[in-house]
């Protein structure tokens, strides 16, 4: 039966392989979306912004709180996976 529905299911090849490209790209995007060296990067260049008066201390909290929130969940997935995060 498994060679019968691989037969079958030959024309859907192209979308399952795309699908799967697609799947890895989002993957790898996340995982740099939220490395902490990346995200301290970030913070390091809004404070950089800060101190050149482009942005507002308003605008400071609110970008500062969104790399923190996203800073404490690279830490806690990478704890409950059991990987290291980058040290700095």
């Amino acid at each position: 039966m498994g060679l019968i529905s691989e037969v079958l299911l030959l024309p859907l090849a192209p979308v399952r392989g795309s699908a799967w490209a697609i799947k890895q790209v989002l993957q790898e995007a996340e995982r740099i979306y939220y490395d902490p060296a990346t995200v301290r990067a970030e913070l390091s260049r809004l404070e950089e912004q800060l101190e050149a008066g482009e942005i507002t201390e308003e605008e400071f909290d609110r970008l500062e709180d969104e790399l923190l929130d996203r800073l404490e969940t690279a830490t806690r997935n990478s704890a409950g996976t059991g990987q290291q995060g980058t040290a700095q």
